[in-house]
C-alpha cells in the first residue's frame, strides 16, 4: 500500500520538477497547525453555541434528563438508566453500564441545547439497540485502538533506530498502521455522530415538543458539536501522512 503511494509521488510532474520530500513535509507540518487552528475555531464556536442556547428555554419545560427518559421510553428502551456526571460538555452513553450520562450543563437545565445533547445521547442508546453497524464497529476497535495508540509512538522510534541502522523499514510501517487505527476509528466515528444526530432532531420534531426556531437551534448546536469529530478525523489522517512521509524522507 504504502510503496505505490511513493511511486505515485515519483511520477507526479511535481516531484520529477524536483519538490523534495523535505518539502512535502513543511506542507505536512502546515497542514497541521491548519487543522489545529481550525479545531480551536470549531471548539470555540461550539461552546459560543452550547452558551448561547443554553439561555434559551426548551418550550416543553423539560429538562435534560427529562427529555431523555422520555425519548429512550417512547423507543422502548427500558434497560438504560439515564444518570449525572460532572463537567461540561462530557455528555456520553455507555454501552459497558447502559446508562446515558448527562453533564452539569445538561441533566437539570431546561435549555434547547440541553434537550439537543440530551436527545444525541439517547440516539446513541437507540443505535446499540438496533445494532447499528457503525457503532458495532466502533465498539470492536476500541480495545485494538486503546493497545495501538499506547504503544505506536515507541515503536515507531525503534523503527526509526533499526531504519537509521539497518536500512529495514518494517517496524516503522506497523507503527504508522498502528496510528492508522485511531484514523480508522475516527472515521468511523463520524457516521455514529451524524446519525445520532440525526435520530434526535427526528424524534425531537415529531415529539412536537419543540418549534420550528427550537428545531433550527437545536440543529445547529448538533451541527457545530458534530464538526469536532470531522476536525478530529482530519487530524487522524494528517498525522498518519506525516509519519508516512517522515519515513520515506529517511530514504534520501
Amino acid at each position: 500500500m504504502i510503496q505505490p503511494l511513493y511511486s505515485l509521488l515519483q511520477a507526479t510532474p511535481y516531484y520529477q520538477e524536483g519538490i523534495s520530500m523535505h518539502a512535502a513535509s513543511n506542507g505536512m507540518y502546515l497542514l497541521i497547525i491548519v487543522i489545529a487552528v481550525v479545531g480551536w475555531i470549531v471548539q470555540a464556536r461550539l461552546q459560543s453555541v452550547f452558551k448561547k442556547y443554553s439561555q434559551v428555554m426548551f418550550p416543553g419545560g423539560l429538562t435534560g434528563a427529562e427529555v431523555a427518559e422520555r425519548m429512550l421510553r417512547e423507543n422502548h428502551i427500558h434497560n438504560v438508566k439515564v444518570t449525572h456526571v460532572r463537567g461540561r460538555l462530557t455528555d456520553h452513553f455507555d454501552p459497558r453500564t447502559m446508562t446515558v450520562n448527562l453533564s452539569d450543563s445538561v441533566y437539570g437545565s431546561c435549555s434547547v441545547a440541553a434537550a439537543a445533547v440530551a436527545a444525541h445521547e439517547c440516539g446513541h442508546a437507540i443505535q446499540h439497540a438496533q445494532g447499528y453497524a457503525p457503532l458495532v464497529l466502533r465498539s470492536q476497535l476500541v480495545p485494538v485502538v486503546q493497545f495501538a495508540s499506547s504503544a505506536a509512538m515507541w515503536v515507531i522510534l525503534l523503527g526509526l533506530v533499526v531504519l537509521a541502522s539497518t536500512q529495514n523499514e518494517l517496524l516503522c510501517w506497523i507503527g504508522v498502521g498502528m496510528i492508522a487505527m485511531s484514523a480508522l476509528f475516527s472515521i468511523v466515528t463520524l457516521p455514529v455522530e451524524y446519525n445520532a444526530s440525526a435520530r434526535a432532531l427526528a424524534w425531537l420534531r415529531g415529539s412536537r415538543l419543540m418549534t420550528e426556531e427550537g428545531l433550527a437551534q437545536a440543529r445547529i448546536s448538533l451541527r457545530w458539536a458534530a464538526r469536532t469529530y470531522l476536525v478530529a478525523a482530519l487530524s487522524a489522517i494528517a498525522s498518519v501522512l506525516y509519519y508516512v512521509l517522515l519515513i520515506l524522507g529517511r530514504r534520501d
